[in-house]
Order: structure tokens, then sequence, then C-alpha cells
């Protein structure tokens, strides 16, 4: 029976590593979660300020980005397990039946409600040469077998020039998302596995959760 190829096969990622996707073409990407803001509870002037502001942050910009948003049902597995927790350590009946019928009630609330929660994420990209993935050209891929310890670092000097010019990009990003009163933070390795592994296995990652780097199975 033939093996299905694994999902990683048919992405353009070629390695997730120090904070950073890494292209099979090269390039970089950073990826920062942001806050939101409740724009319609804002006055007439608190909007077309945010929006100037917005706008302004726009023009600063010499290269795209990409705004990505992902809706999720709400998971409230954690907090369920808490209260069954609680339930189990009451002493008082009557406390031990409230506790029982309230979290049936957040349980049940939540599936009828099918209520979802919103993440907001700002790609930031760096296109670097495509020597970071693998040596261009007949020359360097014959030049990386006399000598792959040269050729490996090569690349990881390519790679610390080009993450040095996508930390720029970030910085000037964050400052900018802050001037329209938004938070950001840059996702982690960890935290990046777990956003490509939600987003391609979703009914898996509700179920199953991913285990720390460290213990990940990578098939090449």
């Amino acid at each position: 029976m033939a093996k299905i190829p694994s999902t990683q096969v048919y992405l353009d990622i070629a390695q997730i590593r120090d904070d950073t996707v890494i292209l099979k073409d090269g390039g970089l990407r950073a990826v920062l979660l942001v806050s939101s803001i409740n724009f319609s509870l804002k006055s007439e002037e608190e909007q077309k300020a945010t929006m100037s502001s917005y706008v302004s942050f726009l023009n600063t910009l010499e290269y795209p980005i990409q705004i990505v948003i992902q809706s999720r049902p709400l998971s409230i597995e954690p907090y369920l397990k808490e209260l069954a927790e609680l339930e189990k350590g009451q002493t008082n009946e009557l406390l031990r039946m409230q506790t029982k019928d309230y979290r049936n009630f957040v349980r049940e609330l939540v599936q009828l409600a099918e209520i979802m929660t919103k993440r907001f994420y700002l790609v930031v990209p760096f296109d670097a040469s495509g020597s970071l993935t693998r040596p261009r050209g007949w020359l360097a891929r014959a030049a990386a077998v006399v000598n792959p310890a040269k050729t490996i670092r090569i690349q990881e000097e390519e790679f610390a020039r080009a993450k040095k010019e996508l930390l720029e990009r970030v910085g000037h990003i964050s400052t900018g998302l802050a001037g329209i009163g938004l938070r950001s933070v840059e996702l982690s390795t960890q935290h990046l596995i777990e956003l490509f592994y939600a987003t391609y296995n979703p009914d898996l990652a509700a179920v199953e959760a991913l285990p720390e780097i460290g213990q990940l199975k990578i098939e090449n």
C-alpha cells in the first residue's frame, strides 16, 4: 500500500527556526499576533484619528504585508476540567450540584451558540536569496559536495543577515501598529509550528495538542 504523503510536502515552507518561517524559495517570514480594537464603540473623531493613523502606517511601508484573520470555535475544555475538579472537591452537596449545573450550562451554551474566537495575524516578509535553502547552479552544488561545512557556514551567514533585515521590519511595523493603538507580539518557533498545525489540521488540533519542538518528528 502506497504511503500517503505528509502535508509538509505540499507546503511552501522549508523550515521553521529562530522564530522565523523559511520558505523553499529562500524567503523569510515573521508572524505577529496583533490585538484588536472595537472600532464601532469609538466616537466619530476617534474613528477618523484611527483611520488616519492606519493610512499613515500603510504609507510608510516599502514592502507588502499580509493580514490574516482566523476564526475558530471557542475552546473551553481546560475551563471545564477546572470546574470538574472544583466539583469533586466540594464538600457541600448543594455547592457541588450548583457547580455541576453551571459546568453543563457553559458547555451547552458554547455548543448551541457556536461561539467563535478571532485572532489577527500580520505576516512580515523578507525575500532573501534562494541559497538559504539550497545551493544555486551546478558550480554551487559541486562546491557543497566538496566542502559541505563551508557551504553550511555561508548559508548561516546569509540567514543571519536576512534575519537582521527581517527584525528591522518587524520593529518598524510593531511601532506603527502601536501608533494605531494595537499591541503586537512576534510568534516564537513553537507558536509558529502550532499555528500552521492548527491551520492545516483544524479537527485534529481541537482534540490533540501539539508536542514540544524537541518531541516533533520532521519528515524530509
